[in-house]
């Protein structure tokens, strides 16, 4: 299993679009992604500006194809105008 945690600084007063895009994009992803087992966006107690996406995948392969997906590229132009800054994205392997 990958595990992701992406931390995205989203700019003031872009977060209803931010948020507008996620929802969608969580559902594509629940829906046509069955190597992805979690998909999903939090936002950090106590600011309006700190979200996190939570992602866990079968394998490599899970998570190279949901990157190739039409859904998630379409996506990435509302995320650039939406971002405050770079993203963090960290990869993680599961301990079993």
């Amino acid at each position: 299993m990958i595990g992701i945690i992406a931390q995205l600084p989203i700019k003031e007063g872009k977060q209803a679009d931010f948020e507008a895009m996620a929802k969608d994009l969580m559902e594509k992803v629940r829906a046509n992604e069955p190597g992805c087992l979690m998909y999903t966006l939090y936002k950090q107690q106590g600011s309006e500006t700190e979200y996190y996406f939570m992602e866990q995948y079968t394998d490599a392969d899970a998570l190279a194809a949901h990157g190739k997906t039409d859904y998630f590229r379409a996506a990435q132009p509302v995320f650039g105008e939406c971002l405050a800054g770079r993203p963090t994205i960290t990869r993680m392997d599961e301990v079993s």
